[in-house]
């Protein structure tokens, strides 16, 4: 578990820059940004701090001596949960949901890329680790997870970069 301890907490320190870049954008240009560009700057930051949170779990509850598939199983819901309820909040807000709907109609496959090749993949380790379907990779599930939550956010702030080069602002200089 040494070994794992130093991983996620490199872990929560990349999810920090992100949560980091996000809360500096949104100071330097919070009189430029108009609400995609807002909608993304919270995911960015959102998603960032989730996986801090999820990857200072497990060294927070092995510090109990809680081990093996106790630790994953509880660590797994804990993620889980957040995943979850992170999403359902951000949708229920209208702006995000329009936010959405624009991006969806926008860029299907940017979309279908974030929810079927991140998403969906992020969550399905944590949910073999909740059913102990294979106990000896445990481990290995939890930290892909947490890799493919930290793809998540580097692919929406990659997003928001990129969105830059084709604002009017940046066309006519």
């Amino acid at each position: 578990m040494a070994q794992d301890i130093d991983l996620l907490i490199a872990m929560a320190e990349i999810a920090g820059i992100f949560v980091g870049f996000g809360a500096l954008i949104s100071v330097i240009r919070r009189n430029e940004i108009d609400s995609t560009q807002l909608g993304q700057i919270r995911a960015v930051v959102t998603i960032g701090l989730v996986v801090m949170v999820a990857a200072l779990v497990p060294v927070g509850i092995s510090r109990f001596g809680v081990e093996g598939h106790d630790l994953w199983f509880v660590c797994s819901l804990v993620f889980l949960g957040l995943t979850w309820v992170v999403n359902i909040l951000s949708l229920r807000d209208p702006e995000n949901r329009e936010l959405l709907i624009r991006r969806t109609k926008a860029s299907p496959v940017m979309t279908v890329f974030f929810w079927l090749l991140l998403e969906v993949p992020m969550q399905i380790p944590l949910v073999l680790t909740v059913l102990g379907l294979y106990p000896h990779l445990e481990p290995a599930f939890y930290i892909t997870s947490l890799v493919l939550n930290q793809f998540q956010a580097a692919f929406v702030l990659a997003q928001l970069v990129y969105s830059q080069a084709n604002t009017p602002s940046n066309a006519s200089a």
